[in-house]
């Protein structure tokens, strides 16, 4: 890698509303190396949203309006993989991974298990499966994830967990599987850096959450351990509206 390596992962919960919204700007401002988007909602040719400098890649869910990832980035990727290569995860636009010489960049929007957690029977087998895919990346150079992983992992990642025990985001079984895909070598780099940091990174648009700073944090970077030591720093960007996530940030140092 090069000296320091900027990433930005943000849930934009609808490019082209994000786009109405100043998000060009943003994208400036932050002046990133690699910018992750999650929920881009939209399908090819629906937008035409380019930087100079930069070269997208984008993974469209095949229903329309829903889902999606994009990454733009500076740098030319060795190659580029759509979804984890499994027909029934790959439908939904969940996932690019770009390769570079010493490191891949994943970006996953990861299921919801949906209201009455109709889905988590299904978003076990997409963790089990994501699981497995990274750790398989891991196994061949470093990787760098990022992402809405949908999962607050500790207490403290949401401002009132005794009442979310049984919702969607903070299940056991969800809570369960992040320690799992940590544990198969990778380290939440926010966490790492903050341990004791109260900030959030998603509110809910009702009862003014935001305000009220009722949220969660289920925006993360995660990196293979071999990558601890090179962490430079990590943010929240909470200051930055448009979505109802906001951005998030890690900076890695060069060798």
């Amino acid at each position: 890698m090069d000296n320091r390596i900027k990433f930005v992962s943000w849930n934009v919960n609808g490019l082209r509303a994000v786009a109405r919204k100043g998000f060009a700007e943003i994208f400036a401002d932050f002046d990133a190396d690699f910018f992750c988007l999650q929920e881009t909602k939209l399908q090819a040719g629906q937008i035409d949203l380019e930087f100079p400098g930069y070269k997208s890649y984008w993974d469209y869910a095949e229903k329309k309006g829903y889902s999606g990832t994009v990454i733009y980035t500076r740098k030319e990727p060795l190659s580029v993989a759509y979804g984890l290569g499994i027909p029934e995860h790959d439908t939904e636009g969940r996932a690019v991974t770009l390769e570079f010489p010493d490191f891949y960049l994943v970006n996953t929007y990861v299921p919801n298990s949906g209201e009455g957690l109709k889905r988590l029977d299904y978003r076990m087998t997409w963790d089990d499966a994501f699981r497995e895919y990274v750790r398989g990346l891991a196994g061949k150079k470093s990787v760098i994830i990022c992402g809405d992983l949908n999962v607050a992992h500790h207490e403290i990642d949401l401002k009132n967990p005794e009442t979310n025990r049984l919702n969607a985001g903070f299940t056991d079984e969800e809570r369960e599987n992040m320690t799992a895909l940590l544990a198969a070598g990778f380290t939440d780099t926010w966490r790492f850096q903050h341990p004791e940091e109260v900030k959030y990174s998603w509110w809910s648009y009702r009862m003014m959450a935001r305000d009220r700073n009722i949220g969660w944090r289920i925006d993360y970077f995660l990196v293979s351990n071999d990558l601890i030591s090179r962490i430079g720093s990590t943010d929240i960007h909470n200051e930055v509206f448009g979505s109802d996530h906001c951005p998030v940030e890690l900076v890695i140092n060069g060798k």
